[in-house]
């Protein structure tokens, strides 16, 4: 075979070594040997910032405000446990009616008094509800559950003295849903200095947070 010329041949030489260089410098220059997965990366990024972002779901309520409590009990009932009382009542003011809402009654006929009150509460959540709920009977001894009330009721009755004079309040807590209703009844006779028996006390607190509990339940709910 005959010899190539020079310059073909260092040309023929040269050509393998001129080709790995390049590839070479293409390997040098080119993206880092370890791939990035872009997309896989967009997506964790995504991920995070929803993870980050703050939830806007919203509580389910069953009661979103109070109801008026002027209105819970009917006007015969008002008369029958405090007697001359005006039956519109009066309402107390409040820092937020839409959470919380009190009427109250109050007479004096002869030496006999009576006041009634009758609250409206609104927690966040039923669980919030049952938790003050709880903690409120825990505070009252000596009660016991009135059965068939809301999700959950108590009832209590003390007496206290004053000089001489005698005081028997009535406290009824029932829990409705995320709604609490409490409900103090109490009375005295100033001429005798004595208080009005457990039982009249006791019935008439009960009377009336029945029916202050079927107002809220017959309204309008959130």
């Amino acid at each position: 075979m005959r010899s190539l010329p020079l310059p073909l041949a260092l040309t023929a030489r040269l050509t393998p070594v001129v080709v790995l260089a390049c590839a070479g410098w293409a390997m040098s220059s080119g993206p880092p040997t370890e791939t990035r997965d872009t997309a896989a990366e967009d997506t964790r990024t995504t991920q995070s910032e929803k993870a980050s972002e703050p939830s806007t779901t919203a509580v389910s309520k069953t009661y979103g405000a109070a109801p008026a409590p002027c209105a819970s009990v009917a006007a015969k009932t008002v008369s029958a446990l405090v007697p001359g009382a005006k039956t519109a009542g009066k309402e107390i003011p409040s820092t937020d009616t839409s959470l919380r809402r009190t009427c109250s009654w109050n007479a004096l006929k002869g030496y006999d008094y009576r006041w009634l009150d009758i609250s409206f509460e609104i927690a966040d959540s039923d669980d919030a509800a049952r938790s003050s709920y709880q903690e409120r009977v825990k505070e009252k001894s000596g009660g016991g559950t009135v059965p068939g009330l809301g999700s959950a009721a108590y009832s209590v009755v003390n007496l206290t003295t004053q000089d001489k004079q005698q005081t028997r309040e009535g406290v009824v807590i029932a829990q409705v849903s995320n709604a609490l209703v409490v409900v103090n009844y109490n009375g005295s006779d100033f001429e005798s200095k004595k208080a009005p028996g457990t039982d009249e006390i006791n019935k008439g607190a009960i009377k009336a947070a029945k029916e202050a509990v079927a107002a809220l339940q017959s309204g309008r709910k959130s």
